[in-house]
């Protein structure tokens, strides 16, 4: 996450190296901007973790496989386990508010 931030908030830099030496296209040592960088840091760090119930229910739904399965019998029997299936996985893992 902090080589991302480090790319956003200079975006002359080309390279970075494990020691957080950064380098532009010419190879030139790119001075940091640390507090720029911890500050996109943690607006990245926010972001990642507001979709946290994305990634759970991707998780939890059936296959794509199983959920057309169930849309077939669906279809064939009247029911709704498709449906059910989903809902449940919604109510699981809510999409919170102001996302």
């Amino acid at each position: 996450m902090k080589d991302q931030a480090i790319y956003k908030t200079h975006p002359n830099v080309v390279s970075i190296l494990e020691s957080n030496e950064a380098y532009d296209a010419q190879g030139n040592l790119v001075v940091l901007d640390m507090v720029a960088v911890d500050a996109e840091v943690a607006v990245l760090k926010a972001e990642y973790d507001s979709k946290q119930y994305a990634r759970d229910r991707a998780e939890a739904y059936p296959s794509l496989a199983e959920q057309a399965d169930m849309a077939y019998w669906d279809r064939q029997n009247g029911t709704t386990t498709l449906d059910d299936a989903i809902t449940a996985v919604k109510e699981a893992h809510p999409k919170p508010t102001g996302v």
